[in-house]
């Protein structure tokens, strides 16, 4: 049974992953790494797919390795989160409180990203 869960958890965030390759700000990799660990419990075959994929294979094995994020997806993933922020101050007008919560939050996220090691690309 759990065999089962972890194999429709992976399954559904492998759809996330595809749905977030075409989607500008829906992640891809992320997605892909939790469903290549709930495959590493339900299914070998479904992981090494993910693990051996051409494009996203190496950055889901970096992460798994080493906690590793290439250099130039560091990049993208703060230009993102400052964009977003750009969008949500611009169109929301929030109070000064919430916007300076949401800017410590993704400022968070930020500083994680850049602590990891850079893998190569």
């Amino acid at each position: 049974m759990t065999r089962a869960i972890y194999l429709f958890l992976g399954l559904g965030f492998t759809a996330l992953g595809v749905v977030g390759a075409f989607l500008p700000l829906m992640p891809t990799t992320v997605f892909l790494i939790v469903a290549a660990a709930c495959f590493a419990r339900s299914s070998p075959r479904l992981e090494a797919w993910i693990l051996d994929h051409k494009t996203f294979g190496p950055l889901v094995r970096g992460w798994r390795d080493n906690g590793a994020i290439p250099r130039k997806a560091k990049i993208m993933a703060c230009a993102g989160m400052a964009g977003g922020f750009v969008v949500f101050f611009v169109g929301a007008h929030p109070r000064p409180w919430l916007a300076l919560a949401v800017a410590a939050g993704l400022g968070a996220c930020a500083a994680f990203v850049v602590s990891r090691p850079s893998a190569p690309q």
